[in-house]
């Protein structure tokens, strides 16, 4: 179904990237449609951490939870995210960051994801790219602001 991926080059170093996204807690501060979030576990597991966290997602009429799996990978600055429970029929996605030679870093977001309701994936499925690209403009702004 609908998938977004988008590599940017920004400003902030990857280490600042990385925790900005790894940062799920903060989410409603900043993300569009994002109501709520929460963390349900976290565990170290060495070289990655595995947090299983909650997002309510508000979007026209709908609000709906869904819970994901998110595997932090601090060496790599590497997040892949897989769907544990909620509206979707299936949801994936992941950033990676690497520090630029010029300065900066380079982020690259893909996310590829179906809805069960057939009438809110038509509603997604209308408005999917603009919608992914103020998800990362998002991020870009949140940057911004806490590294500008």
């Amino acid at each position: 179904m609908p998938t977004h991926q988008e590599r940017k080059h920004l400003p902030y170093s990857a280490d600042q990237m990385y925790a900005l996204v790894a940062d799920v807690e903060s989410y409603p501060k900043f993300l569009p449609w994002n109501a709520a979030a929460r963390i349900r576990s976290r565990q170290d597991m060495g070289d990655h951490e595995l947090m299983l966290a909650d997002l309510v997602i508000s979007f026209k009429v709908f609000r709906e939870k869904f819970g994901s799996r998110v595997v932090l990978w601090p060496e790599q600055r590497k997040i892949d995210t897989e769907y544990l429970d909620g509206p979707f029929r299936y949801m994936k996605s992941w950033w990676k960051f690497e520090e630029a030679e010029d300065g900066g870093c380079e982020v690259e977001f893909f996310v590829d994801f179906e809805f069960k309701n057939a009438i809110l994936q038509g509603v997604i499925g209308m408005v999917f790219n603009d919608a992914m690209q103020r998800i990362v403009r998002a991020f870009e702004r949140r940057a911004a602001e806490l590294y500008g």
